[in-house]
């Protein structure tokens, strides 16, 4: 009978999704251990692993369907009623929303676009995730006018769960304990009900584990994050007490890599979240704690109620057209949407697969902060009213093999999407002198810190380069980007005669890989200004022994400490109780 059948499909399809959760949990769930035993090349590895995950799981399902059953059209009634059968699968699930995307991924991959509606898929969920709870509570609340605030802080590192010791717990505290004093007034009342609460799984990436929580005093709510250290041969400590909705954020930006947090419930540690970070939607706070499928559905959820809501026009971005990909933006929706081009002019050597490689390596690599995360998305359908005539002319010109027309709907066929940003080169030419010394300071930065991270832009034009809403700089434009140790950097060689130095040839060749570090000099720093800044701030950049140095530092084996934050926020030795603590990079 055809209900059995569909019952069968889309058990295998649940079955497929659970086996995908269960190896993402445990690969999650090893982040402790690999922190604790500062085993880096491991945890780098297990972070690029896991993003993978998902098709794998995704593909494996699909070979068992075909393996097992006879794929009908979905014209065929069958297809409603898998749907239908699955839909009765997830009211206990602990991951309904996972499970309806993970079903939706299998739909789509097996049909043609035209299925892609809210008949077949879930286009939206129908199982609510507002009532999910995880056996064992998330989070803990601690209550400092019955305890006291220095037991509190005690009892937040004891609970951690965390078996390599603290080098000095109680320096720590009293770090803790003065950093509360500096920022907040003590004449603040606190309320009989104050409350500091904290999420029970600690957050792991890259060398920290952070403790996440928010001080409850009356109907304020203060986030926090307490970012932990492994000292490697003395053990644990705190590095910082960040607080507030911006330093937090900085914590979870598009820029960063994902979060590794084991929860059986992420919709409850999504909802626990948002209060603190009101500025992300659920979309981001599911990406930023692994979870980049479902993340990529929720944004185009949003996506399509803001399409409803709204009326402008999609138009080409602003900034200098570049070379690879027309992109274009919805002036009241802060993302751009991304189209690689049918044809590359010279000089520009790449292809349509080589640049998707290149998002790909920046989606698996640690983004240091320093390079934007992307959404990709195949077979969108846009209304074609909405598109300016600029931009259509633009797509059918230099997109032409990438878009289709049908009806009233403007299908692209392959894109992606990134949070906008204000290009760099736009940025400084309004910026007063104080706003260009902290671009010109971010942007070295940004280089510096990519270099830490075995990452070389090929291009460092500013137009290349966008500048967040708060003031960050970031790399958005890939299709030059390599491993910084694949280059050859070389010192420009003395010309043989003054002449062929004076004239307008260069007197020496290059290879593929050959980088001068003395042309950035002449080809980016044409303003006065941006020179004496650079300079002054950044001028190991123009070296190539510079350069070398950070090859030889990555091929040892070594791995930068690159913090989320500011370096001033870092515990430094006010008083004689405080740790001193190693500088790391300049964030």
């Amino acid at each position: 009978m055809a209900w059995i059948e569909a019952k069968r499909i889309a058990e295998v399809i649940l079955a497929g999704f659970e086996r995908h959760y269960r190896l993402f949990r445990e690969i999650t769930a090893g982040a402790k251990a690999r922190f604790e035993s500062a085993d880096w090349p491991a945890v780098q590895m297990a972070a690029s692993e896991r993003i993978s995950f998902y098709d794998t799981r995704i593909a494996e399902t699909i070979a068992r369907l075909r393996r097992e059953f006879n794929l009908r059209d979905p014209s065929d009634a069958l297809w409603r009623r898998v749907k239908v059968e699955y839909l009765r699968l997830l009211p206990q699930h602990h991951q309904p929303e996972l499970a309806e995307t993970y079903y939706n991924s299998v739909f789509c991959r097996l049909f043609d676009r035209h299925y892609y509606n809210n008949s077949y898929i879930f286009v939206w969920p129908l199982i609510s995730t507002e009532h999910l709870e995880a056996e064992i509570p998330i989070f803990r609340a601690y209550y400092p006018a019955r305890d006291g605030f220095t037991r509190v802080i005690a009892n937040l590192l004891r609970h951690t769960g965390l078996r390599r010791p603290f080098r000095d717990r109680r320096r720590d505290i009293r770090c803790i304990m003065r950093a509360i004093r500096e920022r907040f007034p003590a004449n603040r009342a606190l309320q009989q009900n104050f409350q500091i609460v904290v999420l029970r799984p600690l957050f792991y990436r890259n060398k920290g584990a952070y403790l996440i929580g928010k001080a409850i005093n009356g109907a304020d709510q203060t986030p926090f994050a307490i970012p932990i250290l492994n000292d490697e041969q003395q053990g644990l400590y705190v590095d910082t007490l960040l607080t507030g909705e911006e330093e937090i954020s900085d914590i979870f930006s598009f820029a960063r890599a994902y979060f590794m947090v084991d929860t059986e419930v992420p919709a409850a540690v999504v909802d626990f979240l948002r209060p603190l970070m009101p500025r992300k939607g659920k979309a981001e706070l599911y990406t930023a704690i692994g979870l980049q499928k479902f993340g990529k559905a929720e944004f185009y959820r949003d996506f399509l109620k803001h399409l409803r809501y709204s009326t402008d026009d999609f138009v080409v971005a602003p900034g200098i057209r570049g070379m690879v990909m027309c992109v274009f933006t919805l002036p009241s929706f802060p993302f751009v949407f991304k189209i690689i081009k049918d044809r590359f002019p010279p000089p520009k050597e790449s292809s349509r697969e080589l640049v998707k490689q290149k998002y790909q390596l920046v989606k698996m690599h640690d983004r240091v902060g320093r390079m934007a995360d992307s959404w990709e998305y195949s077979h969108v359908a846009f209304p074609l009213r909405r598109f300016a005539p600029a931009l259509r002319e633009m797509l059918e010109s230099e997109c032409a093999a990438s878009i289709e027309v049908q009806g009233d709907q403007l299908i692209i066929k392959h894109l992606y999407i990134e949070r906008r940003m204000t290009p760099l080169n736009l940025y400084l030419h309004t910026a007063d002198d104080e706003d260009l010394r902290h671009a010109i300071a971010e942007y070295g930065d940004a280089i510096k810190q990519l270099a830490a991270a075995n990452i070389f832009p090929g291009d460092f034009l500013f137009k290349n380069f966008g500048v967040t809403r708060q003031g960050r700089v970031v790399f958005y434009d890939y299709d030059e980007l390599c491993y910084l140790t694949e280059c050859h950097f070389r010192a420009i060689p003395e010309a043989p005669n003054p002449e062929m130095e004076m004239g307008e040839d260069v007197w020496y060749t290059a290879g593929p890989n050959d980088v001068f570090p003395e042309e950035f000099e002449t080809f980016l720093l044409t303003d006065p200004r941006i020179r004496k800044i650079f300079r002054e701030l950044h001028s190991e950049l123009l070296d190539p022994a510079w350069w070398r140095a950070r090859q030889d530092h990555i091929r040892a084996g070594h791995l930068e400490d690159i913090f989320p934050y500011l370096t001033e926020r870092r515990f430094r030795p006010k008083r004689e109780d405080c740790p001193r603590m190693s500088s790391g990079i300049r964030e």
